[in-house]
């Protein structure tokens, strides 16, 4: 049998597995990249992602040594505030609102909003552009076999695969962790999100906004106008029997949901999308190396979207592997790079995944006892400059 040796194969062609094929390649090392699903990069494809993603700060150089920055800046929208609003009175209006203004850290915004389908699209672009980066859509990985000096992989159309790391960007379900005998440690809420895009007659003046009420965060992130009105993003968290309740409304019914859950933010919001429903966990894998396999993304750590973190925690994966590949190109993929990839990840990326989940459990919180503490919680926290910067600080992921 005919076998393909690379210096890196990448499971998984999410937006996690695309970014991590253009920086491996931009670097200069071999690249195979596969994913079973072709990516969508059409919003109006009934299996489009209409979730957005946010980059923070600290993953745009990243992007940026990744040859994809210039390609994804011009659809940009700047997050320049984080705006928590506690909604939890007796009636859905606003009761406290807190701005976290990233002027008052750094003179640049706190990072930058793009929709997922559009984010496949000119990542794919960029990856036409590097001869040493072969991306195969439609092909998944079928079986794993790992020795001191390689990866073997076996391509669900047959093909076998030698690579000096094997990269695991294969989401939370991840076939190459399972393959490779690592565990994984879920909680599980409960909760779904209901995602879509809304117009409003306000603009979001480059401001993203977390509502709490009870369920989950009602989450609006600025996106480019639509049609000469503002328009935004929406993730809406809540039970799980209330989601799909929500998601089967028809329009007018859910219009009016949505507006009474949004506490008026905005003026009238107008569904813009269809509704698209995921489900909600935390997990972190047991470990995040094994011979010559490095976790990264979903398949290393899955947390609810509250902050914006959860891609950049995969940028922060990556950033890190490549500066170690970068630094000992001879070492690509053994022993030593693999366990100092896991010590310098695998620690701080369960102490956020353990905050998030916090957060998330307080977002959820329903009797108006439980409201009212969280409420005075946002309230003591704010009022004290330092916290606040920290905290703002530790959102970015920088000191």
């Amino acid at each position: 049998m005919d076998r393909t040796e690379t210096d890196i194969l990448i499971s998984g062609g999410g937006i996690a597995g695309l970014t991590a094929a253009a920086a491996f390649g931009s670097a200069g090392f071999s690249v195979i990249c596969v994913d079973p699903a072709p990516p969508v990069t059409d919003e109006g494809d009934v299996a489009a992602d209409l979730r957005t993603t946010a980059f923070l700060q600290p993953s745009i150089p990243v992007l940026q040594a990744a040859g994809l920055w210039d390609l994804l800046a011009p659809h940009a929208t700047a997050l320049q505030v984080m705006r928590i609003v506690d909604a939890g009175g007796d009636t859905p209006e606003p009761r406290l609102i807190k701005d976290f203004d990233a002027a008052d850290i750094s003179d640049q915004p706190f990072g930058w909003n793009l929709p997922n389908w559009l984010l496949r699209r000119e990542m794919l672009a960029r990856l036409d552009a590097l001869p040493n980066v072969d991306f195969r859509p439609g092909t998944g990985t079928h079986s794993v076999l790992t020795r001191e000096s390689q990866a073997l992989v076996m391509l669900d159309d047959g093909a076998q695969v030698a690579a000096r790391l094997l990269i695991a960007a294969d989401g939370r379900n991840s076939p190459v962790r399972q393959a490779v005998g690592i565990g994984a440690n879920t909680i599980r809420y409960g909760q779904k999100a209901l995602a879509f895009a809304v117009t409003h007659p306000q603009p979001h003046n480059k401001i993203s906004t977390e509502v709490h009420r009870s369920g989950g965060p009602f989450t609006l992130v600025p996106l480019p106008d639509r049609d000469g009105k503002p328009c935004s993003a929406i993730v809406w968290m809540e039970r799980g029997p209330e989601v799909l309740r929500l998601a089967a409304l028809p329009v007018a019914e859910f219009e009016a949901a949505m507006n009474d859950r949004s506490a008026g933010l905005y003026g009238p919001l107008t569904l813009a999308s269809r509704r698209t429903v995921w489900p909600i966990i935390s997990q972190i894998a047991e470990r995040y190396s094994a011979e010559r396999t490095a976790l990264v993304a979903e398949a290393a750590h899955v947390v609810p979207p509250i902050g914006a973190q959860g891609l950049n925690m995969s940028l922060a994966d990556m950033r890190v592997l490549l500066e170690l590949a970068q630094d000992r190109p001879e070492g690509l993929g053994d022993a030593r790079m693999l366990q100092t990839y896991h010590r310098r990840r695998w620690r701080e990326a369960k102490a956020r995944v353990m905050g998030i989940d916090a957060l998330n459990r307080a977002s959820m919180l329903g009797a108006p006892g439980l409201r009212d503490l969280r409420a005075g919680a946002l309230n003591t926290l704010y009022s004290l400059a330092p916290v606040r910067k920290t905290l703002m600080r530790a959102g970015l992921g920088v000191r």
